[in-house]
């Protein structure tokens, strides 16, 4: 009897293993599909923001900063959330709290050759009166959706702000880019995802799918993607290399956050097992890629020149 169980035990164990092994295999491959390719020649985006886009206020910065604060910056080191961050992306500069010009000014370039006027940008800030304001006004989503999930976000944004807690993202309600983290990258991904929302005809309901499980892999895809082609477009070949090495595994992880909806136990287990291939994939690509594939610029459309309101806040 005994024998028989660690028999069975052991073909557990191998079964286990194996099992482990191919979804391993499945997020290394998804990870490389989904969004390892570079789109050429890059398209811009032009005049995608519709009428029903809250426009910036003339005098009123696009781009603003928050104001330093010794406690608040150094925030990184003292949420858990933040460590881990900089611990599966092995980047201190996640949720850093503390950006420098570049990263200000490739994500200023991005917005300004895609178009999007009428995006707010928020560096290191916390501003719940302006993003409340940006939501009754947002009219380029239904009000519907502004009035339930838009609410909830902006509820979240207050309650719990990326000021201290950290997390670049995009609030496709307030169409406002929030960055945390010194990483031009990153803060191209979050422009993309910008890009994306003011493209769709139905934000809301695109802003709802997203929320689901799985379905985020797809924006995410979408957003990453436009930021490797765009650096791709601008034969930023150190900037492609940096992507490569930080987006990779970034998209591990929501591959790691959806996947444990289904097995909340083992969450963080999960999230290591899928984040590893992450960051294999992207130094491979980014070892192997060759500077005779960067664009010239002059293979990049850009039908609509775009300039950005306002003067940056100090």
């Amino acid at each position: 009897m005994y024998s028989s169980m660690t028999s069975a035990d052991s073909s557990y164990l191998r079964r286990a293993h194996l099992s482990g092994a191919c979804r391993n295999l499945v997020i290394l491959l998804a990870a490389n599909l989904l969004f390892g390719c570079v789109t050429v020649p890059y398209e811009v985006g032009g005049r995608i923001e519709n009428d029903g886009s809250y426009v910036i206020p003339e005098g009123e910065p696009q781009i603003e900063r928050g104001r330093p604060h010794w406690f608040l910056d150094a925030s990184d080191w003292i949420w858990p959330g933040s460590w881990l961050g900089k611990l599966l992306l092995w980047n201190y500069k996640v949720d850093s709290h503390e950006l420098s010009p570049e990263t200000e000014d490739v994500l200023k370039q991005y917005i300004a050759t895609n178009d999007l006027k009428n995006v707010k940008v928020r560096l290191n800030q916390y501003r719940p009166g302006g993003e409340w304001k940006r939501l009754f006004k947002n009219k380029s989503v239904g009000a519907g959706w502004r009035y339930t999930l838009g609410v909830l976000s902006t509820v979240y944004y207050t309650v719990f702000p990326g000021r201290f807690f950290g997390g670049d993202n995009y609030n496709p309600y307030t169409h406002t880019i929030n960055i945390y983290s010194d990483i031009p990258a990153v803060a191209l991904h979050e422009g993309g995802h910008a890009k994306d929302f003011a493209s769709s005809t139905y934000k809301g309901t695109y802003a709802f799918f997203t929320a689901l499980p799985l379905v985020p892999l797809y924006s995410e895809a979408v957003a990453t993607s436009d930021a490797m082609s765009y650096l791709r477009s601008e034969q930023d070949l150190q900037g492609e290399k940096g992507a490569n090495n930080i987006l990779y595994p970034a998209y591990g992880t929501h591959v790691g956050g959806n996947a444990a909806v289904f097995f909340p136990k083992w969450r963080l287990l999960i999230s290591v097992a899928a984040v590893i291939p992450g960051h294999i994939v992207g130094r491979i690509r980014s070892a192997t890629l060759d500077p005779e594939d960067q664009l010239p610029s002059s293979e990049r459309a850009n039908p609509h020149p775009a300039t950005i309101n306002g003067p940056d806040a100090q």
